[in-house]
């Protein structure tokens, strides 16, 4: 027993139970006695803060979902690319609209309830593995808080690449991100903080998941304002078309291949 834990697909664990809490589909994971155990996402941050929070949300139906998902999907055009499909409301939603949608996730255990969801078309891998399939894409979703996917500086260029050579001519990528800076929280104001003497965006998050006795490795995920993301947008082959701040401090930024 070291007390870290062992590697492995948190994601896909996690949302298996919370798949079988909310159906009874599988075997749920018990607290003792007869009632299921309430199923939590543990994110742990480099500074040691720690917060959790139901994993049941990954398979809201749109009667649950926030305003700015209805206002991304109503965007969409063409063949959408979800990035990060997770347990599939976002490409079960565009099908049931007739929509060509394709789910793209790195946990194999997310793919699965995906499908057993009855999400079709469903890729593993990352985006940028994606890359060589010769697909093509007109819309790419990145939903969820997955605009995080772009992790900071060092990653973006990659990032925004790989979704060009995954790109119809016109493409557009719509990205849900989260503007960190309007805390007065001491413990978020001094990371920002930390982050920036460290050369890093100051909502730059260093993380990892944990789910019972698995944990993920540590890894960056990008939490910031509008104008950080249009400078790591500069000088790429995409243009900031638009940010729609509605419901502020989450927006959705819209990209278009220029």
């Amino acid at each position: 027993m070291t007390g870290e834990p062992e590697i492995g697909d948190v994601f896909g664990e996690m949302i298996r139970d919370a798949y079988a809490v909310a159906t009874g589909i599988g075997p749920r994971p018990m607290a003792g006695g007869r009632l299921p155990r309430p199923v939590i996402e543990i994110i742990e941050r480099d500074d040691g803060l720690v917060n959790g929070a139901p994993a049941g949300h990954y398979l809201d139906p749109p009667q649950r979902w926030q305003p700015h998902d209805h206002r991304a999907v109503d965007r969409v055009r063409g063949h959408v690319l979800d990035v990060g499909v997770g347990a599939g409301r976002i490409a079960l939603h565009l099908q049931d609209r007739g929509v060509p949608v394709t789910g793209l996730d790195t946990s194999l255990g997310a793919l699965r309830v995906s499908r057993h969801r009855g999400v079709r078309d469903l890729v593993h891998g990352t985006v940028d593995e994606h890359a060589a399939d010769g697909r093509r894409y007109d819309t790419f979703l990145l939903l969820g808080n997955n605009l995080g996917l772009f992790e900071g500086r060092e990653r973006a260029p990659a990032m925004l690449a790989a979704l060009a050579a995954l790109a119809r001519p016109g493409a557009q990528v719509i990205a849900h991100g989260t503007d960190p800076y309007g805390t007065t929280d001491p413990v978020h104001t001094a990371y920002h903080e930390r982050n920036r003497r460290r050369g890093r965006i100051g909502g730059q998050l260093r993380l990892r998941l944990r789910y019972r006795l698995l944990g993920t490795e540590w890894f960056d995920y990008l939490v910031c304002s509008p104008e950080e993301f249009a400078e790591l947008i500069h000088g790429s082959q995409w243009r900031l078309t638009d940010v729609d701040d509605t419901d502020h401090p989450y927006y959705l930024a819209t990209l278009t291949l220029r």
